[in-house]
């Protein structure tokens, strides 16, 4: 992959950059993450946040987890697309979406968390880690 790679919401009005590789594609089988993405599972790739520049306005929506732990959400106020998602304990880590990237080759899950909640009928592919809950 060459980057910087682009992406963008739905509708174009927030536009972001990532500048270097993400340190690791994560697939969650969580049930928040089910409502979130309306399907089996959500796919995260965790970024450092030196290395993403965006551009537009975002609004935020937090909720706690079951952990304790704030899970923070961006999304573009105008189509809904959820952007990223954050701990604000720990501002160095962005947690992207990365199926809003123009290029989306670099979306492979190395470990699939959650799978305690997993859809019965989705079959994780071998080779992964693989987490009944959170690591």
């Amino acid at each position: 992959m060459n980057y910087p790679l682009t992406g963008a919401c739905q509708c174009g009005s927030v536009r972001y950059q990532l500048l270097s590789e993400p340190k690791m594609i994560v697939a969650c089988h969580c049930k928040e993450c089910q409502k979130l993405s309306t399907s089996a599972f959500s796919i995260t790739a965790l970024v450092n946040t030196d290395q993403i520049r965006f551009q537009g306005e975002m609004k935020e929506w937090r909720r706690t987890a079951d952990s304790g732990n704030i899970n923070g959400a961006m999304f573009c106020p105008t189509c809904g697309n959820r952007i990223y998602h954050f701990n604000p304990d720990e501002p160095d880590t962005l947690k992207l979406k990365p199926a809003s990237l123009t290029d989306t080759r670099l979306i492979k899950p190395v470990a699939h968390v959650w799978v305690s909640e997993k859809q019965d009928w989705y079959q994780i592919p071998e080779g992964v880690a693989v987490y009944d809950k959170q690591p």
